[in-house]
């Protein structure tokens, strides 16, 4: 039976309890996610200066856990409880309270639902949770529209919505907090998923911005014949009778064997919107260009495999088209390779393996494989932790524009877990999804109009056959952030 004591500064005194209530208590319920690597410099330091100043800090719990077995998690533990017990006396201290405003108050509160969803049995969304943990989500969701930038795209919403209520209604919008919201309720959903990869410890990717990135269509070697076709299919400003012209012509050289014209076909059947979204053909063609040894048509063949297209699903072809690939130069198909074996889904996990190709693509600049060598390596679960390793990686991939990398680089210094702090950063970019997804259609005047229902269908078989879900989408005003 572990002994916890509760500190209460809002308790007086009134006699020799000085402010202290202790009970006995067992800790079910409450999960601590481990960190067991020491405790920083500037942890260290605080806390001699709080039993220094506090002597009585020495009688808790968690300061003769932190004396057994110093580690982050012991520090940080004694630390939050030590601080808050003394806040009357600690709110003049510009170093105490340097230290508590390090520690995002949304983060806290993710890793204290991160650990409370290990007590849920069965499905982990909110219309299922208890009400405790339904409370904590929605003090996330609050927290989170705290921040000036999910302020602004929530007001804009309202603006605009309240455009549209006006034709029908004679009373004003009510401003609810964005928790209250019905139209946002997918962002609660969100808020638990990522506070389950936070309590599983799954390693996540940041790289949903990476479009076609990886699927380059500019080839040195290319006959000018597919150069010039490749331009008319992809200028929009063209009708869609000569670019179907091109695309008719594109097929001719195809079946006259020209690698690349099968590869960009194989990618027009996938894709559209020139042709029909065919996962067959686009196998056909795929298929046809990577045995002829085109990397980027191997990696794309491979990509397909995997997808959630049933049509062309095979794992095991698609591991092997992956490997092809990567073995064969392709940075791209390194770094897919190297994120199924850190998975370990549909095929054996092999930690030392997918470090292995990280390394490589990030050596051949992959900014995606930069990022998680970087982040590996500062977390220190995977990899044997090295800081002067993870700055070098990050610092690369934060040089090509990737911003998660810049993110953990200008936050290093604060000593927060990384991965809660890209559990709330990713939290942001599901809010702006949601706010786009939310916000009022573009007018189209005499254009083809779809239905919300029939863009969500397309949008996900696009993303069975392989896609990021906003691929070749037209643009709409955006609330982003």
């Amino acid at each position: 039976m572990a002994r916890l004591i509760l500190k209460s500064p809002y308790i007086k005194s009134t006699g020799g309890a000085a402010g202290y209530l202790r009970y006995i208590a067992t800790r079910e319920r409450v999960e601590i996610l481990p960190d067991d690597r020491p405790p920083t410099r500037k942890q260290e330091q605080l806390i001699a200066k709080l039993v220094k100043d506090f002597p009585d800090t020495k009688t808790l719990y968690e300061y003769a856990s932190y004396q057994a077995k110093p580690t982050k998690a012991a520090a940080s533990a004694f630390l939050t409880l030590a601080l808050e017990s003394n806040w009357d006396a600690l709110r003049q201290s510009e170093q105490y309270l340097k230290y508590i405003a390090t520690r995002s108050r949304a983060e806290r509160l993710m890793q204290e639902l991160a650990a409370g969803l290990g007590t849920v049995k069965g499905k982990k969304t909110y219309g299922y949770l208890p009400k405790r943990l339904k409370g904590l989500v929605d003090e996330i969701v609050d927290q989170m529209e705290r921040l000036p930038i999910v302020r602004q795209c929530y007001d804009q919403w309202l603006l605009l919505q309240g455009k549209v209520d006006g034709y029908y209604h004679d009373t004003p919008r009510e401003r609810l907090p964005l928790s209250k919201e019905k139209e946002f309720r997918q962002i609660k959903n969100a808020v638990i998923r990522e506070a389950e990869r936070l309590r599983l410890g799954q390693v996540t990717f940041e790289d949903q911005d990476m479009g076609q990135r990886d699927e380059p269509e500019q080839f040195r070697n290319a006959p000018y014949a597919y150069w010039t076709l490749q331009e008319v299919i992809r200028n929009e400003e063209l009708t869609m009778e000569e670019r179907s012209g091109a695309v008719s012509e594109l097929e001719k050289l195809a079946k006259g064997g020209d690698l690349y014209s099968q590869y960009l076909l194989g990618k027009l059947w996938r894709d559209g919107p020139l042709l029909i979204p065919d996962g067959v053909n686009a196998r056909y063609w795929f298929e046809q260009a990577a045995r002829q040894g085109h990397p980027a048509a191997q990696y794309a063949l491979a990509k397909l495999f995997l997808s959630d297209d049933l049509e062309v699903r095979d794992t095991a072809q698609g591991m092997d088209w992956l490997r092809t690939a990567a073995e064969g130069g392709n940075s791209w198909a390194m770094y897919r390779l190297g994120k199924e074996l850190l998975r370990g889904e549909i095929t054996k996990q092999d930690a030392a393996g997918a470090v292995e190709w990280f390394t490589r693509s990030a050596e051949q600049g992959n900014p995606y494989a930069q990022y998680l060598l970087g982040k590996l390596y500062l977390m220190g679960k995977e990899v044997p932790r090295d800081e002067e390793r993870a700055v070098q990686w990050l610092t690369r991939s934060a040089e090509q524009g990737n911003e998660y990398a810049q993110y953990l680089l200008d936050h290093r210094e604060e000593q927060r877990p990384p991965d809660v702090m890209l559990a709330v950063t990713r939290l942001l970019y599901h809010m702006s999804r949601v706010f786009q997804d939310n916000s009022l259609p573009e007018s189209c005047p005499g254009g083809i109009q779809i239905d919300r229902k029939r863009l969500k269908k397309l949008r996900e078989k696009k993303i069975a056959q392989g896609h990021k879900p906003d691929d070749h989408e037209e643009q709409q005003p955006e609330m982003t952030m």
